[in-house]
């Protein structure tokens, strides 16, 4: 298998992974409570994370005080994340929690203006339009309705997770952070956030059966570590837009283990709903990455007073009375979900 096509599957994989999470995570609340599943998550993530840290050979183990910065902020809004997306999944199927979360692919720009100084273009906006009136579809499902908890809630979840996104860029992007640790501080801290929050229920954890821990070990081993490292793997092997296209497949396999695990159905409506989420959020992301790269280009030829502050390294020619002195690279792209 080559390279490119080895890289491909891990991509894949983590969008299968990704998808089945929210089956996951609706099996598990149906056993225990939310909190006690999130409690549990995020401490089995943590101990294999550290586990990791500390195989020799791997570098320094210490957290650098950059790390540590960016890494608090990053673990609260990924708790709060994952609270409103497991409530929400919780109360509606795990098909519609893939695809409305999939909004975040179209407000994440919305939020991180960087690289598109000066707005978005109106087709971006039309590209939004369309997923919302896929979530509209998605919504009323079964009939038109008044919107389940659920959905609403994983529509607060979309929000929520897009801003995280966009801090994630602000804090990490032209800093030395490694992912590891990063992800680690994200999941100790996660654990002591929500330990006193599912304490009392801690019993209940103990005679769960071990279907339940079978999904909690898969939710934490898989949907968190295995997938947020597999993932940094494979966009440092390939571009970000083929990166983003095949994670973007994602909302496909919530609704395909949805309805071959979790025996749900779509109607005319939720399908229709479906085509038109996914084709809103790729024909935003499309739109938002053609701007971004213009704007790129743009900027290198004719750059705002802000970017010469940090001017791009060219090579030049020294002259026998000027002296040349070098200059640094001023760059940074928001990386990957974490």
């Amino acid at each position: 298998m080559s390279n490119a096509r080895r890289t491909d599957v891990v991509l894949l994989l983590v969008a299968i992974v990704w998808g089945s999470s929210y089956l996951s995570a609706q099996t598990a609340t149906s056993a225990l409570p939310v909190l006690l599943v999130l409690l549990a998550r995020y401490a089995l993530s943590a101990l294999a994370c550290l586990g990791v840290v500390a195989v020799p050979g791997r570098g320094p183990r210490r957290w650098t005080r950059e790390e540590l910065r960016a890494g608090v902020p990053l673990g609260l809004t990924q708790a709060a994340v994952l609270v409103v997306e497991t409530y929400g999944v919780a109360h509606t199927s795990a098909a519609n929690a893939g695809l409305i979360i999939s909004l975040t692919i179209v407000l994440t720009p919305l939020l991180d203006r960087t690289g598109h100084r000066g707005g978005l273009p109106p087709v971006f906006y039309a590209a939004a339009g369309v997923c919302v009136l896929a979530v509209g579809l998605l919504m009323v499902g079964n009939g038109f309705h008044a919107p389940r908890l659920g959905d609403l809630l994983m529509l607060g979840a979309a929000v929520v997770r897009a801003g995280h996104v966009a801090l994630v860029g602000r804090l990490t992007a032209g800093r030395a952070i490694r992912p590891l640790h990063l992800t680690t501080v994200q999941t100790l801290l996660g654990t002591v956030l929500f330990l006193p929050l599912a304490a009392h229920d801690l019993p209940t954890l103990a005679h769960a059966d071990p279907a339940t821990w079978t999904q909690l070990i898969y939710l934490a081993l898989f949907c968190s570590v295995f997938a947020f490292l597999a993932q940094t793997w494979a966009v440092q092997r390939t571009s970000a837009s083929r990166a983003s296209l095949l994670l973007g497949t994602e909302p496909i396999w919530a609704a395909a283990a949805g309805v071959a695990l979790g025996g749900e159905h779509f109607t005319a409506l939720t399908g229709l709903g479906a085509v038109m989420m996914l084709t809103g959020t790729y024909w935003g992301q499309s739109v938002e990455r053609a701007h971004r790269t213009t704007a790129a280009l743009r900027t290198a030829v004719h750059p705002t007073a802000e970017d010469t502050r940090y001017p791009a390294t060219t090579p030049t020619t020294p002259t026998p009375t000027t002296p040349v002195t070098p200059r640094a690279r001023f760059a940074g792209t928001p990386p990957p979900r974490s």
